[in-house]
């Protein structure tokens, strides 16, 4: 092979190089314009959309980790939990220390009630110092081991995300469950009225006070804590069981 040919094979293979990484920066900003606004879609809460637009962004730039991040929070959303686990597994293959990713999947797992897995992902998470919110890996992890029976390492957990966040409702909540669990009514009552005082919209929220109310005999608080449920509650099925609690305690005499 002569000398000229040689020149021109070098440029030639130099130019669609260039070439291809042009493309390929192309794609990268169509797919992030793309994902922008399914994420726009998701603040909006239209999942359905939200999904059009982000499976139109993976198939002009599929190794966006922040993608499929975002897309196993809409199979989440949608309750296609196992779409959501490999989306999320997918982001983290992409970059092994993306937080936001590992405590999804670990959020994903304690929706499969998977809780062992679930703990793994959590530990990883509150275990990175650069994590700017500890204490929802943490109530996670009091979670996870509420549901496992292990009501000491759910306190410990549930404590530790109240050290740094102390008005945090679901740890409250959490917290106040664990002492129900543990046979503390004092303490669960404790934390569950904190917990109402900063979430008094979540009408379930009240069956667990109200349970810990009648633990310590005070069935008049706890017949309050039905009828806020019948107030608030835009479920039917709840607010006819709370209807039910009222009927049993006032045919007990606990008025």
């Amino acid at each position: 092979m002569n000398k000229k040919w040689m020149v021109f094979i070098v440029t030639a293979t130099i130019s669609i190089l260039f070439i291809s990484c042009a493309d390929n920066k192309l794609l990268k900003r169509q797919g992030e314009a793309r994902r922008d606004v399914g994420e726009a879609y998701m603040n909006q809460n239209d999942y359905t959309a939200a999904l059009n637009e982000l499976l139109e962004a993976e198939k002009l730039y599929p190794n966006d980790h922040h993608l499929h991040n975002d897309l196993g929070l809409v199979y989440m959303a949608k309750d296609r939990l196992q779409l959501a686990v490999d989306h999320f597994k997918k982001a983290i293959e992409l970059k092994p220390d993306y937080a936001p990713a590992i405590n999804n999947l670990g959020t994903a797992y304690l929706a499969l009630k998977d809780w062992n897995s679930a703990i793994s992902c959590f530990e990883k998470v509150y275990k990175n110092l650069l994590y700017a919110t500890p204490h929802y890996p943490l109530t996670n992890l009091g979670w996870a081991y509420y549901n496992k029976n292990d009501f000491a390492l759910a306190e410990k957990y549930y404590k530790q995300a109240l050290k740094i966040e102390p008005n945090y409702s679901i740890a409250l909540h959490g917290l106040g469950l664990t002492y129900l669990k543990m046979g503390n009514a004092p303490e669960a009552v404790i934390y569950l009225e904190k917990a109402m005082k900063y979430s008094p919209w979540v009408p379930e929220r009240y069956f667990d006070l109200a349970k810990a109310y009648e633990k310590l005999e005070q069935y008049d608080k706890a017949i309050e804590c039905y009828y806020n449920i019948i107030k608030i509650s835009q479920n039917n099925d709840l607010s006819l069981q709370a209807e039910k609690e009222i009927s049993r305690l006032k045919a007990q005499d606990h008025k």
